[in-house]
């Protein structure tokens, strides 16, 4: 994950000497013996915050610290085909055949892969275009709607039951589904900015990101603010403008504010021919063909009637009304002219989108814009690690944990750990290594994922997403690998900015408050604080947004059977005091905060508000650094 002075309104950034740790790239560590140097390991530094839902980012009241400056130049990349010089020569001829077919096969299995996640604001359509690219895809016969009809059936990627009731999206899911000879892992996110935090997690796994756009409405806050995630994973970003069969601002007019506002350059793979109750197809481009839409009685549920004519058929006039077909004229001739060419290597260094206009509701342009997506996204791509970067096709099996969801099936109350392959091959039943713990851990029960659905896979390669029940073994941003030890950076969380008490009114009820605590905290909801005061044992939650309590206390009431209790504290900013408790008895009494502890035991403090820290600060400057963030002790030095 690279980074630009332009990152995410203030990202905070860290770069201890524990992420920049890493062994060399010589014969004695593709064996597996100890390391013996340390250098930097990716061409900027990057962001390693590992996380229990605990460690914090801050992305609305940012702390800009200093940048360490002892980075080494990068090493090279993992070479698939190193092997020791003590090999004899026959033994080497045979191991460079057999890594020659395990490197073609592997890259024959990569080439396969797509990985992508939808980004957009509440109610551009996000999970309405799921739905559909789902049924284009063949993994569905009908699709659902975010709000169904009476007898219609749901959308697939909203499972958890609140997601039905309130339709939103309040949980990320994987979706992983074949079609054309390409397997594509599609990584739905939530929409509301309340589950910010899980959206950044999810495109810590994403190869490509689709940006969705609605037409009436142009770029919005959420939109702007995960489009900054992106740009800043130089993920290869896809425009999809949405509703474009209602009231919509001019086609022209939406491209233009997607340049200015993201200096991003733009190229219209078709274009829509009128809008609003007057729309009535596409105009594609690559093939100067004119997709003509019919509306239906299925409610978008099936795939739309088309009908395809090439550009300059005499009957599109007699079709099309007059001042549309003038109207599609005059722009087909003004994009010729000044549109951005189609270059590939620019799409994937994320300097240049592709932008499909459509209906998502009545499937127009939704099978296009799956056809072309395909032609463009990048296969699976590097990662960068504490050894340098990992290609996809490095031998060694590698991936990170990006995602833990509890009860995805009630009847067995299990917990799916999802988890981003990076290189090599995972094995059904393989036995891999836990880099934060050293553990080793065999894989006996791996799942692909398809929302609440799962079925046994038997192996996997880069960019497939897979569920490993997880019983209490897994925690966010954990590596896993086989052969030499690998570390992959964290996934960080965003600083909190609500906090509530959490109580159990219920004493009968406290193994299961217990359990449904810390499991819902282990998927990093929410984070949880403590009271320094011995007497008050409640938990203190602590969450970005109030959406997210009010789905903490619906799942523990149906879930765990468990009516929780929340009372709301009035502070709005969290900072971990990097000298622990001693700077805490250094610095003497403290005024206009709290003093909690973490998971960890160690001391946070509460504000009201940023100029209560700085008054602090100045106040108090014993108390030495305080940050918006803490690293778990493992990482620590």
């Amino acid at each position: 994950m690279s980074l630009s002075s332009k990152s995410l309104h203030g990202l905070q950034l860290h770069s201890s000497s524990s992420c920049r740790q890493r062994r060399s790239n010589c014969i004695s560590c593709s064996s597996g013996e100890a390391p013996n140097s340390s250098a930097a390991v990716s061409e900027k530094p990057t962001i390693h915050l590992a996380t229990n839902g605990h460690s914090l980012l801050s992305l609305r009241d940012p702390i800009v610290e200093p940048l360490s400056r002892d980075f080494d130049p990068p090493p090279e990349p993992l070479d698939a085909a190193a092997h020791s010089s003590r090999l004899s020569d026959s033994s080497l001829h045979e191991d460079k055949e057999a890594s020659s077919s395990s490197t073609e096969f592997l890259a024959k299995e990569i080439s396969k892969r797509r990985n992508f996640a939808i980004i957009s604001h509440p109610d551009a359509g996000k999970t309405t275009l799921t739905e559909k690219l789902l049924l284009y895809g063949g993994a569905i016969h009908e699709a659902g709607a975010v709000k169904a009809r009476r007898a219609a059936r749901h959308a697939t990627s909203d499972w958890m039951e609140l997601e039905k009731q309130r339709g939103i999206s309040i949980t990320s899911t994987a979706l992983v589904f074949e079609t054309d000879d390409h397997q594509i892992t599609l990584l739905d996110t939530p929409g509301h900015q309340d589950f910010g935090e899980d959206t950044y997690r999810t495109l810590a796994a994403a190869d490509n990101a689709v940006m969705l756009v609605d037409a009436g409405k142009g770029l919005e806050p959420q939109t702007r603010k995960l489009f900054e995630v992106c740009r800043m994973r130089k993920l290869p970003i896809f425009t999809f403008i949405n509703k474009m069969d209602r009231p919509a601002l001019e086609a022209l007019e939406l491209l233009d504010e997607i340049e200015k506002e993201f200096e991003l350059s733009t190229h219209a793979i078709n274009w829509p021919i009128g809008s609003g109750d007057r729309f009535m197809g596409l105009y594609y481009r690559p093939k100067n063909e004119v997709h003509l839409f019919e509306k239906d009685q299925s409610h978008g549920s099936k795939e739309a009637s088309v009908q395809v004519l090439p550009w300059g058929d005499p009957s599109l006039q007699t079709i099309i009304p007059e001042d549309l077909y003038q109207q599609l004229e005059e722009e087909i001739e003004l994009l010729e002219a000044v549109s951005q060419p189609l270059e590939l290597e620019k799409i994937h260094q994320g300097e240049l989108s592709p932008v499909f206009f459509g209906s998502a509701m009545n499937n127009f342009g939704v099978k296009l814009f799956l056809e072309s997506f395909l032609k463009y996204a990048q296969q699976p791509i590097p990662h960068a690690a504490d050894v340098g970067l990992i290609e996809p096709d490095y031998p060694e099996f590698t991936g990170f944990v990006f995602k833990l969801q509890a009860n995805m099936d009630p009847k067995h109350r299990d917990k799916v750990a999802f988890v981003r392959v990076c290189s090599g091959q995972f094995m059904k039943g393989m036995k891999v290594q836990l880099a934060r713990t050293g553990r080793q851990v065999s894989l006996t029960r791996p799942q692909k994922m398809f929302a609440q659905d799962r079925m046994t896979v038997e192996t996997g390669f880069a960019g497939d997403v897979i569920g490993l029940n997880n019983p209490n073994t897994f925690a966010i941003g954990d590596t896993i690998y086989t052969g030499s030890r690998v570390v992959f950076p964290g996934i960080p969380s965003f600083s909190p900015e609500l906090f509530s008490y959490m109580r159990n009114p219920n004493p009968s009820k406290y193994k299961q408050f217990q359990k449904g605590l810390t499991e819902l905290l282990g998927e990093g909801a929410v984070q949880v604080l403590y009271s320094v005061d011995s007497g008050r044992t409640d938990p203190i939650l602590a969450a970005v947004g109030q959406l997210q309590f009010e789905v903490l206390q619906y799942r523990m009431s149906s879930e765990y059977g468990v009516e929780v209790q929340l009372e709301p504290l009035g502070y709005s900013v969290a900072r971990w005091v990097t000298g622990g408790w001693p700077a805490i008895q250094k610095a003497g009494k403290l005024y206009n905060c709290a003093t909690v502890k973490d998971w960890w035991g160690r001391p946070v403090l509460l504000f009201r508000n940023g100029w209560s820290v700085s008054q602090l600060m100045a106040e108090n400057s014993e108390i030495g650094e305080l940050t918006p963030y803490a690293l778990p002790p493992s990482e620590e030095h």
